[in-house]
């Protein structure tokens, strides 16, 4: 990645796999002399869905003045999702636009083509290298699914989901080793790939809304995991 503490920007949009770049950032952080861990000022949000209440969370907190003493302190917001809602995206326009003294935004997304041109363009851009995270985790997968008949996809949904356990089913947090995690990685390679593919022939596209709605119940406590990602499997054309 090209983060360069010489030059820094306030707001960074940076496009690969959330977990490697995410490490990648905050060893730049703490390359910036600044503390990732117990420090109130560097605050990470990863979610699947961004939507308008986180919105307005992150600029109520924004705003608010660091905790430390330090009078050159800044404050670090590390937010890595998986989408990220127009309307939440309309309601951030101002914030990145006019930046907020000793404040630094690392956006996270695996694909900065599903934004709004003009949310992106408030942002220094940065792309993953290939090989650095330019795939989500699973394409392949997710290929192979797109091809199997529904009997040997529910096959493969229940190897993908083998180590369920009811704590993972029940937890308001999402793991990333979890079998939620799990699922919802899937599902984002799965997407990616269904796009590639509809983009070189446009067919029916109404499954999208099925994995959007999937994903939001994902992160439900309580989900059946392995009854939503089935619904996936009835949905989704072979290809």
């Amino acid at each position: 990645m090209r983060l360069d503490k010489k030059n820094l920007h306030h707001a960074y949009l940076l496009e690969g796999d959330r977990e490697e770049i995410t490490i990648e950032v905050l060893e730049f952080v703490k390359s910036l002399g600044i503390k990732t861990h117990g420090n109130a000022d560097v605050v990470h949000i990863a979610l699947d869905s961004f939507k308008i209440e986180d919105a307005r969370n992150l600029k109520s907190y924004a705003l608010e003045r660091g905790l430390s003493q330090e009078p050159q302190a800044r404050k670090i917001f590390i937010i890595s999702v998986n989408s990220f809602l127009l309307e939440a995206q309309n309601s951030l326009l101002k914030m990145f636009e006019e930046p907020i003294e000793n404040t630094h935004f690392f956006l996270i997304v695996p694909d900065a083509s599903a934004l709004l041109k003009t949310f992106v363009s408030r942002f220094y851009m940065i792309f993953s290298k290939p090989g650095l995270g330019g795939d989500l985790p699973g394409m392949k997968d997710a290929e192979k699914f797109i091809a199997m008949p529904l009997r040997n996809r529910i096959e493969f949904i229940k190897e993908l989901l083998a180590k369920s356990d009811e704590e993972d089913e029940e937890s308001e947090v999402v793991d990333l080793n979890s079998t939620r995690a799990r699922a919802l990685k899937f599902l984002n390679a799965l997407e990616s790939t269904l796009h590639t593919k509809v983009s070189r022939a446009p067919l029916d596209t109404s499954y999208f809304h099925q994995i959007f709605k999937v994903r939001e119940f994902l992160r439900m406590p309580g989900s059946s995991t392995k009854t939503l990602m089935e619904s996936v499997a009835l949905v989704v054309p072979v290809l």
